[in-house]
């Protein structure tokens, strides 16, 4: 394994669905992620790293640039980050859009959930006190938003409010208020992880495997302390992640190309994938990572991308070096897979979203030869990036887990999405 360091809302009605989850414990129960950086093992060299032994020390990631498989912009195809259209042009820049309210209300009605995890971070001495003045100071620029929405910068969009929020918390003195529970869901998924794995290769039918593994990304992406409600209900009762793979709303799904998918995984496998993950614990490890050892088996080479910096439970690059070293067995296998062909790599990125013309130059480099790219979460396959344009294969895979974007795509609550586009 190789390491990297590097809106126009639908007349649809939303419809809510509660039983998807399972709130008690459970044998496969658990909950969430993890952030931090490292170095490690280097099997295959790239010009880009400076070796020593078996070490690499990547270059500096300092200077972010535009990923290099986006579509070129040209008159009708100009790459936008945020999937959901904040306003018109012909809207007034003094005055806040419903969109654009509706998205501030959002992020304000998640403060609570962020404060009492930084209440609860033992690394800061006298969190509560700087808890309550993150949680003053980011209201306090969410209020002036709602009176001017170019106040903090234009365009008023999903980026910025998430930006603004992690510069708060960075300048009351946290970090990443989320590791403890990062590392306690890492440690419950981790101990799920050959169950799973065994389950899915136990299906012989290779687009019965495929869509497993496909359930159980959406199964794992629900695991998201983004979202109030979500974080109110892990706090209060956990997550079951086998019975929220049965309980996914049933197909079709408000995007559904898992069939033209599954044409195109009988033919032949792509060379190289460049997924950009998203969350710790069951995300990562019970999701993607079954799945991208499916494409190592398979004969394509992987690459997972991940945040440099820690945003909300998602998964960092130290994090994900960490995890992947846990769960190698002595010879560098994932249960029998072996992982000479994986690649960690630092997308330079600090947000739960993510803008594509700022990834890290190392991460660039090492998919110029990528022929599919998936985009995993919400954050980063709905919220941005759902209409991105790339000059090879993509998927965006996610779960709806907010009303504001349930609303937008017209779809229910807990719908699933999978957008497949072949190139």
């Amino acid at each position: 394994m190789m390491i990297l360091k590097p809106f126009i809302t639908s007349p649809t009605p939303i419809q809510t669905h509660t039983s998807i989850f399972s709130f008690h414990s459970h044998a496969l129960s658990f909950t969430l992620p993890t952030t931090f950086r490292a170095n490690s093992l280097s099997i295959n060299q790239s010009p880009h790293f400076k070796t020593q032994g078996n070490i690499s020390e990547v270059m500096d990631i300092s200077q972010l640039v535009r990923f290099s498989l986006l579509m070129d912009d040209t008159d009708t195809n100009n790459y936008k980050v945020c999937s959901i259209p904040m306003r018109l042009p012909s809207d007034d820049p003094t005055v806040p859009t419903p969109t654009e309210l509706s998205w501030i209300n959002l992020l304000y009605c998640g403060i609570p959930s962020f404060k009492k995890h930084a209440e609860s971070d033992t690394s800061v001495p006298d969190a509560a006190s700087k808890a309550e003045l993150f949680a003053q100071r980011y209201a306090k620029i969410l209020e002036d938003l709602k009176k001017d929405p170019a106040s903090y910068g234009v365009p008023l969009d999903i980026p910025l409010l998430c930006r603004l929020r992690e510069e708060v918390l960075k300048e009351v003195g946290f970090r990443d208020i989320f590791k403890k529970i990062k590392v306690e869901e890492n440690a419950k998924a981790i101990s799920l992880f050959e169950n799973v794995v065994r389950l899915n290769d136990a299906i012989e039918d290779e687009g019965k495997r495929l869509e497993n593994l496909i359930r159980g990304i959406f199964a794992g992406n629900i695991f998201d302390l983004g979202s109030a409600e979500l974080a109110e209900v892990f706090s209060r009762d956990g997550m079951s992640f086998s019975t929220t793979c049965e309980n996914l709303l049933p197909r079709p799904w408000i995007i559904d190309d898992l069939d033209a998918l599954k044409v195109r995984w009988s033919k032949k496998s792509w060379k190289k994938v460049l997924i950009f993950v998203d969350n710790s614990g069951a995300d990562i490890i019970l999701g993607i990572l079954p799945f991208a050892r499916e494409l190592l088996r398979r004969g394509s080479q992987v690459v997972l991308a991940a945040n440099d910096l820690p945003s909300i439970n998602d998964v960092t690059y130290s994090e994900l070096i960490e995890v992947l070293s846990m769960l190698k067995d002595e010879e560098g296998n994932l249960l029998g897979v072996s992982t000479s062909n994986l690649l960690i790599a630092n997308s330079g990125n600090g947000l739960p979203v993510i803008d594509l013309t700022k990834v890290s130059q190392e991460l660039n480099c090492i998919a110029s030869d990528v022929d599919l790219v998936i985009l995993e979460g919400m954050g980063r396959g709905i919220e941005t990036n759902l209409h991105a344009q790339f000059k090879c294969d993509s998927i965006n895979i996610a779960m709806v887990k907010h009303p504001e974007v349930a609303e937008y795509l017209g779809s229910r609550l807990y719908d699933c999405l999978i957008k497949y586009k072949e190139v």
